[in-house]
């Protein structure tokens, strides 16, 4: 007679369900216009910036294109935390004032499709939505800097625009850009669980902290002080053409420390108040 044999259930490990909700997510991700979309603009943003023109002067002398080197619209060439013309602030960093709207309009989606209801019915981790949600998101904005700086290339050659730089300052600053899109994708992933109900103010919430006017204000107060780099916005402006090592290693402890704070408070937030 053959021994009875007692059912073990075993518990998904943390590594298991990510990798199920990172598949689900991403699927998600290909498989809507949306991303495409914004793809396209990020690539877009560049091309216009490049070829943009100031205003004449009162003496009449011709407008002078916004930039004459194609890599300003990627990163300044210092650090900038107060507002000193918009040559100095429009760079890659649009990237994640568009990258916020479209993680809204991407999260929002989880609610109006009633998809977080059946998530949470079978599937009770709030810490896994968390995580699974920042990921995909940061890849997300981390591919439209990608996007951004093609469509920069590409209009630099198209206007024959001086491409001049130092290589690896400019590899510093791009991978500074870059790994900063895991700190705003887990910032604006908190913002829409805050906000999950008024699809309107999250998409409000991450316009405004997306455009960094909260370290604008305080560096035009305070002036220009390293200490703004422990803010996001701060250390999304420290990846800039003079960007070493050093810099592109600031960037990733300081969006990888506030990934973390996003996750646990966005996580807190699902784990106390009605989901749906």
């Amino acid at each position: 007679m053959e021994a009875s044999r007692e059912l073990k259930f075993e518990t998904p490990t943390f590594f298991k369900r990510i990798k199920g909700m990172l598949g689900v997510d991403f699927y998600r991700l290909f498989h809507t216009p949306l991303f495409y979309i914004f793809l396209g603009i990020a690539a877009i943003i560049p091309a216009m910036l490049i070829a943009m023109t100031g205003m004449a002067g009162p003496d009449g002398t011709p407008s002078q294109p916004l930039f004459t080197n194609v890599w300003h619209a990627i990163a300044a060439e210092a650090p900038v935390y107060g507002f000193e013309g918009i040559d100095k602030y429009a760079n890659m960093n649009m990237v994640f004032i568009f990258g916020g709207i479209m993680v809204s309009i991407f999260i929002g989606h989880d609610y109006k499709s009633g998809y977080v209801k059946q998530l949470f019915t079978t599937h009770a981790k709030k810490q896994d939505y968390m995580t699974s949600k920042s990921l995909t998101c940061a890849f997300a904005m981390a591919c439209m800097c990608v996007a951004y700086l093609f469509g920069a290339i590409v209009a630099g050659a198209l206007t024959q625009t001086s491409f001049s730089v130092n290589a690896g300052n400019l590899v510093c600053a791009v991978l500074g850009k870059l790994v900063m899109s895991l700190g705003w994708a887990s910032l604006y992933t908190f913002l829409n669980i805050v906000f999950r109900r008024y699809f309107g103010i999250s998409i409000a919430s991450s316009f405004f902290f997306g455009t960094g006017i909260l370290v604008i204000g305080i560096g035009a107060i305070a002036g220009n002080s390293p200490v703004l780099n422990l803010f996001l916005y701060g250390s999304s402006v420290y990846a800039c053409l003079s960007s070493t090592i050093v810099n592109v290693l600031v960037c990733l402890a300081v969006s990888a420390a506030w990934a973390v704070i996003y996750n646990v408070l966005g996580t807190l937030v699902l784990s106390k108040c009605d989901v749906y």
